[in-house]
């Protein structure tokens, strides 16, 4: 029932949004000059093969801010790298979406999962927003999503809490804090991974979890 509730709701409000030139939709376009023709229909199995690990609702609910160039821009899965989705080792499977000689992996996913593996899948990650923000004629830039943009998708966040109920929320970032607060979810901040803050994530994340 999660899985379809959850999936229902992502087809209606998530999947059919249009691109814009600064705001990418990896769940409904593809760009030919750096993805498969079927990549959209291939994110959006892998984000089914995502929500399908879980049987029961996940204790910890995590919100990042939005897909980086390298990571959920090309897996459809959030904090996810197509290079991941290929290693048998990994817990969720999925397929490569990009036209790139090898499977794109990204830093900040690497360190995610290297924190989070031992917890999976008591915690469920989304993204503040879930479309892919970058710099105009630069699709493979990433930048700070808007307030507006941000503002568009609280729907979509708001009836994800509802729908997982989670005991606790993380915010990976301020702009995950802020959209929380704005839908008046309790949430604990945690820095996230990037730009330095591997150290302080991981403490951060195992002080919530281990407590």
């Amino acid at each position: 029932m999660l899985l379809e509730d959850a999936w229902s709701m992502l087809a209606e409000k998530v999947f059919p949004t249009p691109s814009t030139p600064t705001l990418f939709n990896l769940y409904r376009d593809a760009d030919s000059g750096y993805d498969r023709s079927d990549a959209a229909a291939l994110r959006r199995s892998n984000l089914r093969e995502y929500l399908a690990c879980y049987r029961s609702r996940p204790e910890y609910f995590l919100l990042a801010e939005a897909p980086g160039p390298w990571g959920c821009r090309f897996s459809g899965v959030p904090l996810v790298a197509e290079a991941q989705l290929q290693d048998p080792a990994f817990p969720i499977d999925g397929q490569a979406t990009s036209l790139a000689a090898r499977p794109h992996a990204e830093y900040s996913a690497r360190i995610y999962w290297r924190v989070l593996m031992p917890w999976f899948p008591r915690f469920f990650t989304w993204n503040t927003v879930p479309y892919h923000p970058h710099r105009p004629g630069q699709p493979l830039t990433i930048r700070t999503p808007t307030a507006g943009e941000i503002a568009a998708s609280l729907d979509v966040l708001a009836t994800l809490l509802e729908l997982l109920r989670p005991r606790k929320i993380l915010a990976v970032g301020r702009k995950a804090e802020h959209a929380l607060r704005k839908v008046d979810a309790e949430a604990v901040y945690i820095r996230h991974p990037s730009q330095g803050g591997a150290r302080l994530f991981a403490e951060g994340v195992r002080a919530v979890l281990r407590a």
